[in-house]
């Protein structure tokens, strides 16, 4: 028998009283944020729900306590374990709270589409629960078969249009709009955009959005003036650099979390110093010991897993309701690596 988590339990374990505790689980002021991180970090791993928490869960027809444990899979490469890792944290936290588990499962880099039968036979994914479909699948071929798939999915991209699945993922495309205008309100008109942005969905939204946020602002995009061509090869570092040069941009937005430390340290090497010379925000995946303290928006990954593993459950538990896509948003995180321009008020 599971033992019934209550409030004084919390309190007690936490050293809290028990109207803190509450206060903080009903999201309503009086205490410190890590105060308030902390009441929510236990309750999570005890496995403690509010009344509120119980009937949303009830309403979407999904036990709070369920008898039988379920075995989900993450479908994972290896261009992705960087931010895996992530995903699969937050889809730990919340079917711990179920006794359910989630199993990465990596695709052999030489996998092709006609092997994939045989590959999941080996590897038992149809007796799973469910499969999550984790970003960035280097064939499409692949990822059209991870979605065939006649079992619940959930897809931590953009979906492919015409999908006919749940999607959840951190939202890239305000991301950069927050890059941008955070940017233009310290006064920089010149802003340059590196990243690849032809390999995945993702890629293509973020050059996108940057287009779109940078004419929101009154500014045109001359896209020979960005670096976002790739051709396997590092030959885009040194396009960044001559583009460098011949512009003179007084920023610029990364947007490729592996291109970041490329990016910084070619800078370093034209002798440009970051931010007095040139403001630098890049969309990192968390903050690199290979970079100053990054001026970023905040891509809220492993909230992502976390909501993921809420919208799975629900999908098992609604098998007929329509598919829906989820994105997740996130601050903006200052950093050490933007600077106003002279003349300009810092934007708070």
């Amino acid at each position: 028998m599971r033992k019934r988590i209550t409030l004084h339990d919390l309190a007690a374990e936490l050293g809290l009283t028990i109207q803190t505790v509450s206060k903080a689980l009903r999201g309503l002021p009086g205490m410190s944020e890590q105060t308030r991180s902390e009441v929510f970090r236990l309750a999570r791993e005890l496995g403690y729900m509010t009344k509120d928490q119980k009937q949303t869960l009830q309403l979407d027809h999904i036990s709070p306590y369920p008898v039988v444990k379920r075995r989900f899979v993450l479908v994972q490469n290896k261009q992705s374990l960087n931010f895996n890792r992530l995903l699969l944290q937050g889809l730990h936290e919340r079917f711990m709270e179920f006794g359910h588990t989630v199993q990465p499962l990596l695709i052999p880099p030489q996998l092709k589409p006609s092997q994939f039968e045989a590959w999941a036979d080996e590897q038992e994914l149809m007796y799973a629960e469910g499969v999550f479909i984790a970003p960035r699948m280097n064939l499409d071929l692949l990822e059209l078969k991870l979605l065939e798939l006649p079992l619940p999915r959930i897809l931590l991209n953009f979906p492919p249009p015409e999908t006919k699945v749940d999607s959840v993922i951190w939202d890239v495309y305000e991301a950069v709009f927050q890059a941008v205008r955070r940017l233009v309100r310290m006064g920089h008109r010149k802003i340059m955009y590196v990243g690849d942005a032809l390999d995945q969905r993702g890629f293509v939204i973020r050059w996108q959005a940057f287009r779109e946020a940078m004419k929101e602002a009154g500014f045109s995009v001359d896209p020979q003036e960005h670096a976002t061509e790739r051709d396997g090869t590092d030959r885009w570092l040194q396009n960044f650099g001559v583009l460098y040069r011949m512009h003179k941009p007084t920023a610029v937005i990364c947007g490729i979390d592996e291109e970041a430390a490329p990016v910084y340290h070619t800078l370093r090497r034209l002798g440009v110093a970051v931010p007095q010379q040139c403001s630098l925000v890049a969309l990192l995946n968390e903050q690199s010991d290979t970079l100053p303290l990054c001026s970023r928006p905040q891509l809220p990954i492993r909230e992502t897993g976390y909501r993921a593993a809420d919208r799975m459950l629900w999908r098992i538990a609604n098998p007929h309701l329509p598919f829906e896509h989820v994105r997740l948003q996130g601050d903006f995180f200052a950093g050490s690596t933007i600077q106003k321009l002279a003349g300009q008020v810092a934007d708070k």
